[in-house]
């Protein structure tokens, strides 16, 4: 799965001005929520075609609500990561 166009922020309180916000669990303002029982196997299913649909022309960026970093939520705290990093222009 190739990374977002959109900039990933990690962990933020709200999403800031333009972005969108991908939720887990109980979270106010949600644009997507890949879990809203907060199920880390339902949203690891859900984490990329979530992604996909929130990346759109326009967006300021990907805000990505806390996942808790045990058991399943390690891989998918890493893969956000690895989306969340800068990468080379062009």
């Amino acid at each position: 799965q190739s990374a977002p166009a959109a900039p990933v922020r990690l962990t933020p309180v709200a999403a800031a001005p333009g972005e969108v916000l991908l939720g887990l669990g109980p979270v106010a303002g949600a644009s997507l929520n890949q879990s809203p029982a907060g199920d880390t196997t339902e949203a690891a299913a859900n984490l990329f075609a979530m992604l996909r649909a929130l990346d759109r022309p326009g967006i300021a960026g990907i805000a990505v609500a806390p996942i808790p970093d045990a058991g399943l939520g390690l891989a998918i705290n890493d893969r956000l990561r690895r989306a969340a990093a800068p990468r080379p222009a062009g």
